[in-house]
């Protein structure tokens, strides 16, 4: 009898599933007790249940708001996946304010946002690859061209484009890179360093009036890749004009319509797009590319600016080849950071 005393009093006393399920009750209590009996809690709070809703419509509908004032829509695609940080404030304020109802609402706009980005929250990247690029808007007013130069190159790209280069630098950037990179092209601000041989170099015409965009085919040993450099107009956001974004618009479509030209099957573009994979006044080049970072990258890889990266819009978009992996590289002196992304030329097997 002592026996069975002593076990009945050990299996009662244990750590088993009915141990564990109370203090998820006494937890749960202990979260819930206030409130309970509470008939307000569903009146409570309806203002942050609106904003909510709204926020959800926001994420949801943002290729609806409209461009005719201030490109504002072009704003919002921008800057769009920092609308996710209003969740965990309107939760915490919803449980501050004991409102069932907006941390019901709260839901919403949290599905939204992971069926938007969460699939850049898992890494992606694998472990192939035939050829490395890299990309880097140097920025004219880099103090230190050199450095910058060698930093990029120690990424171990098979071919870099640099973008915003000045006629002063580029003496500099030459001479940095000769000894990794055989081949090299400069077109306006826009330049091409490559390990393996280039032709058909030709300026694209961006609708600008000199030139900020290239186009050359690079001989990999896998077959011949066109490889395009662009650096699309810069954006301001003015309190008197909004989002001012008219000629990056109208370049964008036109180096859209250069590469819906290309004869070659595997195409690249590197470059500073001014813009981000949502912002939908890039369509004409986005909706025929695939961007790396969103194929074979791990987070969202934002680029600009450097000291507190906030969007990508440094970008390495593809067609005809398939992305392995997708990364942004250690500031140098500019104000962009440099991406890069390893790609297989050869999707025969």
């Amino acid at each position: 009898m002592a026996q069975q005393a002593y076990m009945e009093e050990t299996d009662n006393g244990g750590s088993g599933p009915e141990r564990r399920d109370s203090r998820f009750r006494r937890l749960l209590d202990r979260l819930t007790g206030p409130w309970r009996g509470d008939p307000r809690i569903w009146r409570r709070g309806l203002v942050l249940a609106a904003l909510a809703l709204v926020l959800a419509l926001i994420m949801l509908m943002h290729s609806r708001i409209p461009n005719r004032i201030g490109n504002f829509g072009s704003l919002t695609e921008t800057f769009l996946p920092w609308l996710g940080l209003a969740i965990p404030v309107l939760l915490v304020l919803g449980f501050v304010r004991k409102s069932a109802t907006a941390l019901i609402a709260v839901v919403l706009p949290a599905v939204v946002w992971l069926n938007l980005f969460g699939g850049l929250l898992t890494d992606k990247a694998g472990a192939g690859g035939d050829l490395t690029v890299a990309t880097h808007n140097v920025n004219a007013d880099n103090p230190d061209p050199s450095d910058t130069a060698r930093d990029v190159a120690a990424s171990g790209a098979d071919v870099v484009a640099l973008e915003e280069l000045t006629s002063a630098a580029v003496p500099t950037y030459e001479k940095a890179l000769a000894g990794t990179y055989k081949y090299h092209s400069v077109q306006g601000t826009v330049g091409l360093w490559s390990k393996y041989p280039l032709s058909g170099v030709k300026p694209v015409d961006i609708k600008l009036g000199w030139t900020r965009a290239m186009r050359a085919t690079v001989t990999t040993p896998e077959g011949q890749v066109a490889f395009y450099v662009a650096h699309l107009p810069s954006v301001r956001v003015k309190m008197e004009a909004g989002f001012t974004a008219r000629q990056r618009d109208k370049s964008a479509d036109a180096l859209g319509e250069a590469i819906a030209d290309e004869p070659l099957e595997r195409v690249v573009l590197l470059g500073d797009l001014n813009g981000t994979m949502n912002d939908r006044a890039l369509n004409a080049v986005t909706s025929q590319l695939r961007s790396t970072q969103g194929a074979a990258g791990s987070g969202f890889g934002f680029s600009w600016p450097a000291s507190f990266p906030m969007a990508r819009i440094d970008q390495i978009l593809v067609k005809g080849v398939e992305p392995e992996s997708s990364w942004t590289l250690p500031e140098t002196g500019s104000d962009h950071l440099p991406v890069a992304a390893s790609l297989k030329v050869d999707t025969s097997s």
